[in-house]
């Protein structure tokens, strides 16, 4: 999310959405209401509790080194006929897709 919430203006300045998905629930570690009073977000945040849609994206974790139970680090630019046009997955939770790639696709599939 810190990643693409400075680039707001330039997101939004392009037709379609960003939204953010996380593999927990609500009453997880995470605790995302109280997470998100001290830390605003900018876009739509789906949690995932039944980790359907990052299983079906096939970036759930079940366990691994730095992962228990949650999905992998991911970003996916899917345009408005629902065919991924990028595919990002982290090799740990701090590995990120390139932003200048997701951008530069984000515009390219919104047109």
């Amino acid at each position: 999310m810190a990643q693409f919430e400075p680039h707001k203006a330039e997101i939004e300045s392009v037709p379609g959405s960003l939204v953010y998905i996380a593999a927990e629930k609500r009453a997880g570690i995470f605790k995302p209401e109280k997470y998100f009073e001290k830390h605003p977000i900018s876009f739509p945040f789906l949690l995932d509790e039944d980790r359907s849609v990052t299983k079906s994206y096939g970036v759930y974790q079940r366990l691994r080194k730095d992962a228990f139970n949650i999905a992998a680090a991911s970003t996916f630019v899917v345009d408005k006929n629902q065919k991924v046009q990028f595919a990002y997955v982290g090799s740990s939770q701090h590995d990120r897709a390139p932003l200048e790639q997701v951008l530069a696709t984000l515009k390219r599939a919104r047109s």
